[in-house]
């Protein structure tokens, strides 16, 4: 029951515990007493956080879809990290520590830093990991490793292709393929053998990686930008996977973002974690890993229905709207002889689908600050634009050899 909960609280993320438990039990025939607080507190701590790691580990993997979402057999992921607020709490602060920023020292709440592995064409979680936010994002990869196979593409950001990574990825069996920083500070990427498409083979510590830069130009109406990107990849070969699908494919890396922006906006909708306790915490985050990963499969399992319906049509606005109006009916505590797939929750997204997916861009800032004053300036265009977006292949002059 607690698990349950947990669970429903991870789902109504705005209420506390004994609301929770109100609705939990409103669907329910007969009259529940509503537990004190004190008396959930209790509860929580004699059942722990090991049974939500066991059933995340139970649920954890990329999902099953009809959807072809593979490139040359392989299935692409994305790794990432975001950070998660705490309850600022003296137990909590023991291990999650506040930002520390300017002369006044540490501010806001503690923070919690989580680095996942995500499907990009599900948005399922393959696996995830979380510590203090001291740790670093590049710290807590490796440990990531463990859910990689020979059968995946690895997607990455700048922030990720260490040398050190790029081997423990590469002792997996897994391809990859990351965006590298390109500046002063750069690896040196020596030329090995040049290719015919433009790109280079190099080697970066003791993998032996293809190089690929290409120039990206984006036009909307108000103006043209443009960019150069440098990936490395351990595709080696340009005639089964081309320089310019892989720099397409690429930005298949964003979905681990809009994962995030589900798991922190949507559910969480930017609030803190209740849990005063380190152990507390552990238990919410879990919870939400594991409510987030159920609602991922309940889309999936709906949009298999329909083979030509990509993943990426179901609205998880509306799966999380239906799942919380199940709890409070209370329809998943009536034993079924039949297990519907599709479900409540699969007939609603199905009945109210995302219009297909349409280039745009926006500036990365924040277009609706929680305070109401303007402490970023008002001439901030925070409009979203429809893009036209060029991509070409920019054989520039590799870093020489040293």
């Amino acid at each position: 029951m607690v698990v349950y909960l947990l669970l429903a609280g991870a789902l109504f993320a705005d209420l506390g515990w004994q609301q929770v438990w109100a609705r939990l039990v409103a669907g329910l025939p007969g009259t529940f007493t509503t537990p004190s607080r004190a008396g959930i507190a209790q509860a929580l701590r004699r059942v722990g956080p090991e049974p939500l790691v066991r059933l995340f580990d139970v649920l954890k993997g990329p999902g099953a879809t009809t959807a072809n979402i593979r490139f040359a057999g392989l299935l692409p992921v994305a790794i990432d990290g975001t950070q998660v607020f705490v309850a600022d709490a003296e137990a909590n602060l023991v291990r999650y520590a506040k930002h520390v920023s300017g002369p006044n020292g540490a501010s806001g709440y503690p923070v919690a830093r989580l680095v996942a592995l995500v499907s990009c064409g599900t948005r399922h979680l393959i696996d995830a990991v979380f510590a203090p936010a001291s740790v670093s994002e590049t710290a807590l990869a490796p440990q990531l490793c463990r859910a990689l196979t020979p059968s995946m593409l690895l997607l990455g950001d700048r922030n990720f292709p260490s040398a050190t990574f790029l081997a423990q990825v590469h002792a997996t069996g897994a391809k990859l393929l990351m965006r590298i920083k390109d500046g002063q500070r750069s690896a040196r990427l020596p030329v090995l053998t040049r290719l015919a498409d433009g790109t280079w083979l190099s080697t970066h510590g003791t993998t032996t990686v293809r190089v690929i830069q290409a120039r990206v130009r984006m036009r909307t109406e108000a103006g043209t930008t443009s960019g150069t990107y440098r990936l490395v990849t351990t595709l080696l070969d340009p005639d089964t996977a081309p320089a310019m699908t892989l720099v397409r494919l690429y930005h298949q890396r964003w979905e681990i973002e809009t994962a995030f922006c589900e798991l922190k906006s949507t559910i969480l909708h930017g609030r803190v974690l209740r849990a005063r306790t380190p152990a507390g915490i552990t238990q919410e985050i879990y919870a939400l890993l594991i409510a987030y990963q159920a609602l991922r499969t309940a889309m999936t399992d709906a949009t298999n229905h329909d083979p030509h319906l990509p993943p990426d049509r179901a609205s998880f606005t509306i799966a999380l709207a239906a799942a919380r109006d199940q709890i409070t009916a209370a329809t998943t505590a009536i034993n079924a002889t039949t297990i519907d797939l599709l479900g409540k929750i699969g007939a609603a997204v199905l009945n109210d689908r995302l219009p297909a997916r349409r280039p745009r861009t926006n500036a990365r800032i924040v277009k609706r600050a929680m305070s109401k004053y303007n402490a970023k300036g008002r001439d901030r265009d925070r409009r979203t634009y429809r893009a036209q977006i060029t991509i070409e292949l920019d054989p520039l002059t590799p870093t020489p050899d040293p």
